[in-house]
This record gives C-alpha cells, structure tokens and sequence, in this order.
C-alpha cells in the first residue's frame, strides 16, 4: 500500500504523514529532505543552488546527511526550493523516491509531486494545505522553541517565494493530484488533522477495494 502525501510548506503534511505511518504500521519517507540534502551540499560546495550544474553535483550524497539537523533550517528549505526547480535533480532524486516507495509492504511519502509524478498510482492521495498566515505563524513558533529570533514578515515573504517556485516551475509542479483529497489544516488541531487525514484514507482505500 502507499499513501501519497503532497502539500505546500509548514502545511502540516509531515505530521500527518508520520502520524498516518504509524497508524497504519508503515515506513514514512519525507522527500523534502532529499532536495534539503542537496540545498545543504550545494552550499558546503560553494556552489549556487539555481545553476542546474551545481546542483546536479550535489545530488550524490549519503543517508547519513538526511540526519543533519541543518536541513530543518529555514535557510536550508530555501534552498532544496531553488535546486527543486532543475529537471535533472528531480530525476537523479526519482529513482530513490520510487525504491522506497514499492518497497515491500508499501510506504508513505510526502512532498511535492508524489501524488503527481513519484507514485501516481498510489492508493490514496491527499492535499495538505493551510493558509499562508498559518503557515507563517508555524514557522515563527518552530524557530522560537529552537531559540531563533524570526521575523513575521520575512517568514511570510518567503513561504509565498517558496509557493510561488514552487506552483510555477516547468517541472513536477505542486498541485493537487487526481484522485487526491484536500485536507485544509489552517483551523485543525494537529489531532483533528491526524483524525480527519486517517478518515480520509481509510475511504479512500475502502473506495479502490469496491472498485
């Protein structure tokens, strides 16, 4: 079985899918860290993160990146943005998305395109969304628990920078997938969302089995 999970930033979609993973007992891949891998590379390279060359060059790093705690850095989700809009970094990144994804047993993914290009097949999608300011103000109170000093405006700015490159690019554009539902986050409780996204699901899967 996989479960699709796509949705802008600070969205909640990592949340849920993690919560989803551990209801139904499967592995969870957030395959934002991936392209978070390669901002992070890029900028240790010293390189610039929208020259597809640079971060085509940065694509080939360890597992043992993914732990880095710097690529839950806001600096660093800038970054996996702009390396996210090359072609040839999405397909270098494709085939370690799909492994996961068909492994045995199945899987859960969030991100971008899963529903769209990684696993269109999937047997349920869903749409993580939430209102700017929501978002905005998810990422101010995740940076005060960490000790940062945000700024309102600045995190709003660039959540819309972010949406923007990221509904806009010619590649793997962020959209909502056919056949995917719609979970709108801004007014939910982390619970109400967990539960609302498991019924969801749960239709979901009941519906393909009719079918």
């Amino acid at each position: 079985m996989i479960i699709a999970v796509d949705g802008p930033a600070a969205s909640g979609k990592g949340t849920i899918a993690k919560a989803l993973g551990r209801h139904y007992g499967l592995p969870v891949l957030d395959t934002g860290l991936l392209y978070r891998a390669v901002g992070l590379a890029v900028l240790k390279a010293g390189g610039d993160p929208d020259i597809e060359s640079d971060a085509l060059a940065a694509c080939s790093f360890g597992d043992e990146t993914l732990a880095d705690p710097a690529l839950r850095s806001e600096a660093v989700g800038s970054l996996a943005s702009r390396v996210s809009v090359h072609q040839a970094v999405r397909d270098a990144l494709v085939r370690r998305q799909r492994d996961f994804a068909t492994q045995p047993g199945g899987a859960i993914l969030d991100g971008r395109d899963i529903g769209t290009v990684i696993a269109p097949d999937a047997h349920a999608k869903l749409f993580v969304t939430a209102s700017v300011h929501v978002r905005a103000q998810r990422r101010y109170q995740d940076a005060l628990s960490h000790g940062g000093h945000p700024d309102m405006d600045s995190l709003i700015a660039d959540i819309q920078a972010r949406d923007t490159r990221d509904m806009s690019r010619d590649h793997a554009p962020l959209k909502v997938a056919d056949g995917a539902d719609l979970l709108d986050t801004s007014d939910l409780s982390i619970d109400a969302a967990v539960r609302q996204a498991i019924a969801l699901v749960d239709a979901q899967l009941e519906g393909r089995s009719r079918g």
